[in-house]
């Protein structure tokens, strides 16, 4: 069609040449996107090579994901193609970043076990804008601290605020829905403000980069004892973890300088100090809270000092006093009457290991991994337990202690590595001389003692993780229960000790399980 020499197309033609509906088109023209050239007599639309490259360009445009406005903007000059595109790419990256993120929460929710209404928190969390996530933990710290005037805490909280990056890791993902879970646990809330409170009362004012940097040295120099003698066996309600706790309580006295303690050296006022202190701090899940702001603010990330904490609170509470338990070990070991006449503790010791071989002989290799009454120990962490124990005291009876307890004592011989063992524990109990030698605050017999205790509780471990009768040599448990008890009862059975607290047993229970209940296990489980 001509129309003073212009090339003109109705409808159905323009539709045909740019591939677009007529509907489509129609829309375009009554909104103003694609205006006809014109219209015939008839009145029906017609539409000019400016009109097709108008419908070629917004088509492309549409193809890019741009709305109506932005289109029509373009097409009449308003802002220009450069502007558009760079909002348009700065909106497509905002949608990227947003289902990114959504993709991260449903990669979370394969690794984990959620309920429908978990997903939906979780997605929920997970699409928070950052101003929304940034109110999220000020609300928090807010809450929290409420009334308490602690503005360098309060400072400290908000300056490691957290926010999602716009790529985040899976695990970034996964810190954040933990952290926004956390924040509303009433748990938190009271630690941190026991903290902060505590914090205020001994140590008010601001602290300086100095101060803080010696903070954290002392909890490394702590933390790094205290593995040490985790790895070197030294359990914390013995003697032996008092030297431990004199060096620490002697590296921290000098952090107390300017604080309303008073402490001048280490002794019994030193050491409750302490531990107060670490009871205040002792906030598994604060701890957690940090390491999640750790890992979302992708700083390093912390391990737990947990198993530590544990350790050296219970070593504080076993010596309260510089030398408190070698003292009263030392009172029960002169006074105890021996408990294993008439055939004497070497006796009891003997026929112990041997019904002790017997069950670990018992042992099958397809029985090694499974599960015992020891808390985090399958049957060959056991067996180790065992073979360790008896290298242990036969050094200390020979005089050579050993500190080589994580080595790998078992091999692939369980059977032929505890025989050896106790073989060596016998020969070094047997030297002439030894029961009555003094080792520290105790004879020799007593070291005999010990193994023959550790030998019974741990044979009902075992006894009871394979399926085997458990009432191993029952006049000896039934001699060994008033010696656990007498030396064994005044400990504290917290988290880090070496017992839990004494369970119920039935009074016509084996003696054995009365001895195993007395040392925290639950005979009734098993």
């Amino acid at each position: 069609m001509h129309v003073d020499d212009a090339v003109l197309w109705n409808i159905g033609e323009i539709a045909r040449r740019t591939g677009l509906s007529v509907k489509l088109i129609r829309h375009w023209s009554d909104v103003g996107v694609v205006p006809p050239a014109g219209r015939t007599a008839a009145g029906y639309r017609v539409y000019d090579s400016e009109s097709l490259a108008r419908l070629e360009l917004a088509r492309t445009l549409r193809d890019l994901g741009l709305g109506l406005a932005h289109i029509r903007d373009v097409l009449d000059r308003e802002h220009s193609l450069t502007e558009v595109a760079a909002a348009h790419v700065d909106a497509l990256e905002a949608q990227i970043r947003a289902l990114r993120r959504q993709q991260a929460v449903l990669r979370s929710v394969t690794r984990r076990t959620t309920t429908a209404e978990g997903l939906a928190v979780m997605t929920r969390a997970a699409r928070l804008s950052a101003a929304e996530r940034r109110t999220l933990i000020e609300e928090f710290v807010t809450e929290t601290l409420a009334d308490l005037d602690v503005p360098a805490y309060r400072r400290g909280l908000l300056a490691a605020t957290p926010d999602l990056p716009d790529n985040p890791t899976d695990a970034q993902v996964d810190a954040w829905i933990e952290l926004s879970e956390l924040v509303a646990d009433p748990d938190l809330r009271t630690g941190m403000r026991r903290m902060a409170r505590y914090a205020a009362e001994h140590a008010p004012g601001e602290h300086d980069e100095g101060t803080l940097r010696d903070a954290r040295r002392l909890t490394d120099d702590w933390t790094r004892r205290v593995n040490t003698a985790l790895r070197d066996g030294i359990a914390p309600d013995s003697p032996a973890a008092d030297q431990v706790v004199a060096a620490i309580v002697t590296a921290w006295i000098p952090t107390q300088a300017g604080t309303r303690n008073a402490v001048h050296g280490d002794d019994a006022h030193a050491r409750r100090v302490l531990l107060e202190q670490l009871e205040v701090a002792s906030q598994p899940k604060a701890e957690r809270y940090w390491q999640l702001i750790c890992t979302l603010n992708d700083w390093p990330v912390q391990p737990s000092m947990a198993a530590a904490g544990d350790w050296l609170r219970t070593a504080l509470r076993t010596n309260p006093a510089p030398g408190a338990r070698a003292e009263e070990l030392g009172a029960l070991y002169d006074a105890g009457a021996d408990a294993w006449r008439p055939a004497g503790v070497l006796d009891a010791c003997e026929r112990t290991l041997g019904a002790v071989a017997e069950l670990v002989g018992a042992v099958g290799p397809d029985q090694l991994d499974l599960p015992t009454p020891c808390a985090d120990w399958d049957v060959r962490a056991l067996l180790a337990h065992l073979v360790w124990e008896n290298l242990m005291w036969a050094g200390l009876a020979d005089g050579t202690p050993r500190s080589d307890a994580t080595a790998d004592h078992l091999g692939e011989d369980h059977r032929a590595a505890f025989q050896a063992a106790a073989r060596s524990a016998l020969a070094a109990f047997r030297r002439p001389g030894m029961l009555d030698q003094r080792y520290g605050p105790a004879p020799g017999r007593r070291l005999v003692e010990q193994l023959v205790i550790e030998m019974l509780v741990h044979g009902w471990d075992l006894a009871t993780a394979i399926g085997h009768p458990r009432d191993l040599v029952p006049d000896l448990a039934r001699a060994a229960l008033p010696v656990v008890r007498e030396i064994y009862g005044g400990l504290p059975r917290t988290a880090g000790g070496s017992f839990a607290p004494p369970r119920p047993v039935a009074d016509g229970a084996p003696a054995l399980d009365h001895l195993a209940g007395h040392l925290g296990r639950d005979v009734n489980c098993w």
